[in-house]
């Protein structure tokens, strides 16, 4: 019989260390959201998570060509160690990318003349760092560079119907709701990021318009200078979703 072969060391390293990554990303968000830390401490968290899966992304690459040609046994944990790290790192990255593709802003609305103003949810904003006031042309300038996209939509029904969409809508997205105001065409909403839960605020406004209804819709973040295009992707999700026509 043969000598038994050994396990790579490399890809054991790998693997343990891609492991303690994930559970550190894992715990990263989770624990910003169920209050055990500051999001900073999170996103230091996260940080250093991400630094450690790319080591671990070198050793179970290390760990995969020790184990092609049998030299040493440990196969499956070499590729599970660098599939795993890839994702780790991946993550931030990508949040790291995007941010440096997108204005350093947290307030995107459909409206940027007059943007819908919050009522109800202003309470529950007691300490947040970013105020409910609009930024204003600056604001304004940058966000349509970047999402011009996103833009009023125009129901071919009457405000009650249309209102009632919106409503619907709004919680089938599952967002929380406020307060919905049918005599002001105004409802307001918070919704939950799901991995850091960072809690961003929701005003949908429902008028008249010359063949139906319009409806516009604002979306801003409690904090964080930017919302890595969060809010625009929340009001496209829930334009989307919208039925236009009766």
């Amino acid at each position: 019989m043969g000598e038994r072969l050994k396990v790579s060391r490399f890809a054991r390293a790998g693997f343990w260390l891609a492991a303690l990554a994930a559970v550190a990303a894992v715990l990263a968000g989770w624990g910003s959201r169920e209050g055990w830390w500051h999001f900073r401490v999170g996103f230091s968290l996260l940080k250093w998570a991400a630094y450690g899966a790319a080591a671990a992304a070198v050793l179970s690459a290390i760990g995969v060509g020790a184990t092609r040609r049998g030299r040493a046994r440990g196969r499956a944990a070499a590729w599970f160690g660098l599939a795993a790290s890839l994702v780790v790192a991946g993550v931030p990255a990508v949040w790291v990318w995007t941010a440096g593709r997108v204005p350093p802003i947290h307030d995107i609305t459909t409206d940027t003349e007059n943007p819908p103003a919050f009522s109800a949810v202003v309470p529950l904003r007691k300490g947040a760092p970013n105020p409910v006031e609009y930024g204003g042309p600056t604001v304004a300038e940058q966000q349509r560079a970047a999402y011009p996209d996103v833009q009023p939509a125009l129901l071919n029904v009457s405000p009650v119907l249309a209102f009632d969409r919106a409503l619907e809508t709004a919680r089938a997205m599952g967002w929380r709701i406020v307060e919905a105001n049918p005599a002001q065409g105004r409802i307001e909403a918070v919704d939950t990021t799901r991995w850091f839960g960072f809690q961003d605020d929701v005003v949908v406004r429902v008028v008249p318009a010359e063949n139906g209804s319009r409806v516009d819709v604002r979306s801003l973040s409690r904090v964080g200078r930017s919302d890595v295009g969060t809010n625009a992707k929340r009001i496209r999700a829930f334009l989307a979703r919208l039925p236009r026509s009766s």
